[in-house]
């Protein structure tokens, strides 16, 4: 049987969450990728990204899922929306990514995403 990539993100957070959210639905899910970010450089970052895989049967639904929880995200404060937008310390400067919730730098929290 050959399977159907559905979702690809560079962020492996956002993936575990996509995969968590299909699963959830009853969709069975093969991630791939999920520890190669070691081999860029080698290989071409965009072959490095983890994927999630599915049954060509799940596809459609998987899709949906994934679609839904996009639309969702957007301009939410959910956990898939924090993890798709980094953001800047208003202490000091210093730019980070999403997952972060305090600064590596001076250790300012996080401000609460505009609404």
């Amino acid at each position: 049987m050959h399977w159907v990539r559905v979702f690809q993100h560079p962020n492996s957070l956002l993936v575990g969450h996509v995969r968590n959210l299909l699963e959830g639905a009853g969709v069975d899910c093969d991630i791939r990728n999920w520890t190669l970010a070691g081999g860029m450089g080698d290989l071409a970052p965009i072959d490095c990204e983890p994927e999630i895989w599915v049954a060509p049967q799940d596809q459609a639904r998987a899709r949906t899922v994934v679609e839904q929880w996009r639309h969702n995200a957007e301009g939410a404060s959910t956990l898939g929306a924090r993890l798709a937008r980094g953001w800047r310390c208003q202490a000091c400067g210093e730019w980070h990514d999403a997952p972060f919730d305090c600064c590596w730098q001076c250790g300012h929290e996080r401000p609460d995403p505009p609404s």
